[in-house]
C-alpha cells in the first residue's frame, strides 16, 4: 500500500507525520482561501481562526507539497488516524492529480493524490466561515488565539513556506500585508504620545581608528 497526500496548509511546513517522501508540486483547478474556522488549536468557539481550505476554481492552480507514505498497512493506518485528528475541521476527502512542473500538455506526476477539503455551505459543515472582506479577515486573524499559538502566526508560517518552496501566493501575501497593518496600528494606539520637542544639535568629530569596520 502507498498513500499519497496533498498538503496546501499547515502540513506543508509542519507534517507532523512519518512519511517516505516529498515532493513540491501543484494541483488544477483548485485555490487556496482562509475561509475555514478552527476553534481548538489557534481559535476558540467565541473567536474563531481562519485557517486554509480550498475553493474549486477552473484555470487556477495551488502550489504545496505531496507527501508519501510507503511500508504497510499499519504505517498508512497511523498516517491517516493522524490526520484524521488533526484535520478534523475538514468533512471531505477527494483524490486529485498531482504535477510538479507547470505545462499546458503535462502530465501528472502522480494520480490519487488525498487531499482533505470542506463542503462550502454554512448549512452542511459548522466550520465553514466563507470569505469576506480582507480587512474583516485580516482583523479576525490578527486577533484569534488558541491552544496551540495565534492565528496571525499561521499565516505567517504559510506566507514563509510558500516563499521556502518557491511558489509565492499572492493572496497570502496580501491578506499577509493587511493582517500586519491591523497589527502595527494596535501598537500605534497603545503607545503614549512623545512630546514634539527639537533636537540638540551634536556635532560629530571622527572616529578613532579602532572603531573603523570592513563591512565587506
Amino acid at each position: 500500500m502507498v498513500l499519497w497526500l496533498f498538503a496546501y496548509g499547515s502540513l506543508v511546513w509542519n507534517p507532523g507525520f512519518d512519511f517516505d517522501e516529498k515532493i513540491i508540486g501543484f494541483i488544477k483547478d483548485y485555490r487556496r482561501v482562509f475561509d475555514l474556522a478552527c476553534i481548538d488549536h489557534r481559535g476558540t468557539p467565541k473567536n474563531p481562526a481562519r485557517t486554509c481550505t480550498l475553493e474549486a476554481q477552473q484555470g487556477t492552480v495551488c502550489w504545496g507539497a505531496a507527501y508519501c507514505v510507503k511500508g504497510g498497512i499499519e504505517k498508512e493506518k497511523a498516517a491517516l488516524q493522524y490526520l484524521e485528528r488533526r484535520e478534523c475541521e475538514y468533512d471531505k476527502k477527494t483524490l486529485v492529480d498531482f504535477y510538479k512542473q507547470e505545462g499546458a500538455a503535462l502530465e501528472p506526476a502522480v494520480t490519487g493524490v488525498l487531499v482533505f477539503t470542506s463542503t462550502p455551505d454554512k448549512a452542511t459543515n459548522r466550520y465553514y466561515l466563507g470569505p469576506a472582506p480582507v480587512q474583516e479577515m485580516a482583523r479576525q486573524i490578527a486577533t484569534a488565539s488558541g491552544p496551540c499559538g495565534n492565528n496571525r502566526e499561521y499565516l505567517f508560517s504559510m506566507e514563509k513556506a510558500m516563499f521556502d518552496i518557491g511558489h509565492e501566493d499572492d493572496y497570502v501575501i496580501e491578506l499577509a500585508k493587511e493582517v500586519r497593518k491591523v497589527l502595527l496600528s494596535g501598537l500605534q494606539g497603545r503607545r503614549p504620545a512623545m512630546p514634539n520637542l527639537p533636537l540638540p544639535f551634536m556635532q560629530l568629530g571622527p572616529l578613532p581608528e579602532a572603531a573603523l569596520v570592513d563591512s565587506r
